[in-house]
């Protein structure tokens, strides 16, 4: 059984003790809360191999960490043509998950160790090490912290300097609690969040926790595209430089540029 289909498994269990409930997540947003469509920009190659945790654009190149024990790696892509340009391999029995670039220092968590790697951004050596507790899903940054996502409604804000946390927000649409936050990005102020197991993306105010609103990505594969039950959306990289917006999804073969339409 590979790792990712354990993690499947997992998720009734968790259900049972009440943290994650996929009745209570983003199935059918709140009326309140405005819901976006996208256009497509632009279509780049995107490596299937790649079980897509964490996406990051800096230096007109993508970085890209990828999970499954024994599979998993911290990337720098090209972004035309999706070719692997550099590449460190995760040793096992860690996973694999998001990533984000700070102070030329690359964070990456694993899922169920509670151990964080840190890299050079240009050698990609491992310089050091980092604990948290519980998962770890998805990871951004907002120029002073860590943001963390764990599959909860909880994202937590770390301090990059001894990795405590300094807030925690719980994500909430009205009155109802989104679950299952994955991969993340912090966009003009805002934090992205991908929903597991589904083709939206939740826009949330790092304050308040408040949805602001839906990011409806339904379509961007053609139906019977990916037969894997795990290529789910999970991919989000935004180009500060030129507000360009990507998105892929985990053995997905396109990586996409979209616009969103309000």
């Amino acid at each position: 059984m590979n790792l990712w289909q354990q993690k499947s498994l997992v998720i009734p269990f968790v259900l049972a003790l009440g943290m994650i409930s996929c009745q209570t997540s983003a199935t059918s947003p709140s009326k309140e809360v405005p819901r976006y469509g996208y256009s497509i920009v632009n279509v780049y190659g995107h490596d299937t191999n790649a079980f897509t945790q964490g996406l990051e654009f800096h230096d007109g190149k993508l970085l890209e960490s990828t999970g499954e024990t024994g599979h998993s790696s911290l990337r720098r892509v090209a972004l035309e043509t999706g070719d692997i340009l550099q590449k460190v391999s995760v040793p096992a029995p860690y996973f694999g998950e998001g990533i984000t670039l700070l102070n030329g220092h690359i964070y990456q968590l694993t899922w169920q160790h509670q151990l964080g790697f840190i890299y050079d951004y240009n050698s990609f050596q491992k310089v050091g090490e980092f604990r948290y507790n519980g998962e770890g899903w998805g990871l951004t940054n907002d120029g002073q912290s860590l943001i963390l996502t764990d599959g909860s409604n909880r994202i937590r804000f770390l301090d990059p300097e001894n990795f405590r946390v300094t807030k925690t927000i719980s994500v909430l649409d009205g009155k109802r609690a989104i679950n299952n936050l994955n991969e993340v990005e912090y966009v003009n102020g805002e934090i992205y969040a991908n929903i597991w197991h589904q083709n939206l993306i939740a826009t949330i105010d790092p304050q308040s926790g408040r949805v602001t609103a839906w990011i409806d990505l339904n379509g961007l594969l053609r139906a019977g595209e990916v037969t894997e039950k795990e290529a789910v959306l999970n991919g989000i990289a935004y180009d500060k430089d030129t507000s360009r917006l990507f998105v892929t999804g985990k053995l997905w073969p396109r990586l996409f540029e979209i616009k969103i339409k309000k």
